[in-house]
């Protein structure tokens, strides 16, 4: 137990040591910050851009009220003017296109043959406010074409809204299950991250050991097995450390650092979603969504998402290290790398394919209890009322096919680390296991 201790610790200060770990562990979430206040920026400046339109109005039908201008778009009318010469016009001007209205009186075949022609193909926003803005004329004239009452037909529209309970009478939100699906794949996309990321430190520092022949002298001193955990816990642990770092920069930037540059990232909601949201907001529903959030069961998550966590790293590390045992260099490795990245991809699409539609079906649950998918698939779940007893089953099977996992990547491990200039095939590691 002490080489194993002493082993974590120089595995644990060799990478946190290591300026390059540093200089990531400040670096990274100021490029994180930057690239969404990049991302806010451009999305600004595409929103406030104001187009200009030249139009050709030869029904008659449309009034300039219809074609006022707004902070997206200004309409340009072009009187007495054929329709090849208008668009040499709007060729050559600044205006993003032209919309020509022909001639046609009815209303159903006018809706069909209205036109617009641009220099590069039009955004799907603007064509999406442009269609909004000519269907509400076109509309409009079609009730009064057919004799309609149009305040009757704006009475006569009906908004459903079904209220949601439970069996017990219980009323619920419509919006919990939206915060229950973000919270489950969150935690279980930063697991697969994890894994993939510190999973891959592991196998690389196990080849620059064997390369530099390190390897030789260590093994003389410590058992396999032990030099095994002791890379896996060690990274492990300077991985956490990094984790906690980075979240406590990000939400310091995010907090206090770019309110006093002035930069705002969630000032461009779409207006629609903002009425949503003050509409909730005023109502007794905000009331019943904060009671929900109480009873989101927070302390199952976090403690699951601890273990799961845990466990899928211990899981995954471990054959990484035997990977890193086996080859001689980073490249021959990508041989056995898709064996490992399988499970993990399978595990995000399970978790974003069928969970998000039907969590405590068969499939969803079936991956939940498979220990190479149950990291992410598992945590998935849970925010959406996974039984406790499967997830006491799925963290059962998880550590307990970790310790059989351990098992044999020492074996791999205890003769890959010893072996120089072979390339070894799934049969050689076979023959491996057998030693």
């Amino acid at each position: 137990m002490k080489k194993l201790k002493l082993i974590i610790a120089r595995e644990f200060l060799n990478k946190v040591r290591n300026r390059t770990f540093i200089i990531m562990t400040f670096l990274s979430p100021i490029l994180l910050i930057g690239m969404v206040a990049l991302i806010s920026f451009i999305t600004k400046s595409s929103i406030e851009k104001t187009r200009q339109v030249d139009y050709i109005d030869a029904s008659g039908i449309f009034q300039n009220a219809d074609f006022e201008d707004s902070k997206m778009l200004n309409f340009n009318k072009l009187d007495s003017i054929d329709l090849a010469y208008a668009k040499g016009i709007s060729k050559e001007s600044e205006s993003y296109g032209l919309l020509y209205i022909p001639n046609v009186q009815n209303i159903d075949s006018l809706a069909n043959q209205i036109q617009f022609f641009s220099k590069e193909s039009p955004s799907l926003i603007f064509t999406e406010n442009l269609e909004k803005r000519l269907n509400k004329k076109l509309s409009a004239l079609k009730i009064q074409e057919l004799n309609l009452d149009a305040e009757e037909i704006k009475k006569s529209q009906i908004n459903t809204d079904v209220q949601l309970h439970n069996f017990e009478g219980q009323e619920s939100s419509k919006f919990i299950n939206e915060i229950k699906l973000v919270l489950g794949s969150a935690a279980g996309y930063f697991i697969m991250l994890f894994i993939m990321v510190y999973g891959a430190m592991v196998m690389r520092s196990v080849i620059e050991e064997k390369t530099s022949r390190i390897i030789e002298v260590i093994v003389s001193s410590v058992k396999p097995f032990q030099l095994l955990m002791g890379k896996v816990l060690g990274t492990a642990a300077a991985g956490i450390l990094q984790f906690i770092v980075w979240g406590v920069l990000i939400t310091l930037v995010y907090l206090i650092l770019l309110p006093i540059m002035g930069i705002q990232t969630g000032q461009y909601i779409q207006q629609e979603q903002m009425d949503v949201i003050m509409e909730t907001a005023q109502s007794s529903k905000f009331e019943l969504l904060l009671y929900e959030l109480s009873q989101l069961p927070i302390a199952l998550t976090v403690i699951s998402f601890f273990l799961f966590f845990i466990g899928g790293y211990l899981l995954y590390s471990s054959i990484y290290a035997a990977i890193g045992a086996a080859v001689d260099s980073e490249s021959d490795s990508q041989q056995f790398m898709l064996p490992i990245i399988l499970p993990l991809m399978l595990g995000i699409y399970i978790g974003f394919a069928v969970v998000i539609n039907d969590p405590h079906g068969p499939i969803a649950t079936t991956f939940s209890m498979i220990p190479f998918t149950s990291p992410i698939v598992m945590m998935m779940r849970i925010p959406l009322g996974a039984p406790i007893w499967q997830v006491i089953v799925s963290l059962a099977l998880l550590f307990l096919t970790f310790v059989g996992i351990i098992w044999l990547a020492a074996k791999i491990y205890k003769v890959g680390i010893l072996m120089y200039g072979k390339k070894p095939s799934y049969k050689e590691l076979y023959k491996w296991l057998k030693y």
